[in-house]
C-alpha cells in the first residue's frame, strides 16, 4: 500500500514554527529544544562519516 508521506521527498523542509504568540520562557525552551536536536542531528552525522570511513578504509584499493 502507498501512502501519501511515502511520495514525499525526505529532504522537505519543516515550516517555520510561529512565534509570535510564545512568551521569552516559552521562547527560551525552544531554543534549548533546537539546540538538543542539533546535538542529535551531530552526532548522527559523526556516527555516520565513522561509518564511511570505516568502509571506505575497507573497500581501500592498494594499488
Amino acid at each position: 500500500m502507498i501512502f501519501d508521506d511515502d511520495l514525499d521527498p525526505k529532504t522537505k523542509k519543516p515550516k517555520p514554527r510561529p512565534l509570535d504568540n510564545l512568551s521569552v520562557p516559552e521562547l527560551k525552551e525552544y531554543v534549548l529544544q533546537l539546540k538538543e536536536e542539533i546535538v542529535r542531528a551531530e552526532a548522527d552525522i559523526a556516527r555516520k562519516e565513522k561509518h564511511k570511513a570505516a568502509a571506505d578504509a575497507l573497500f581501500k584499493s592498494t594499488s
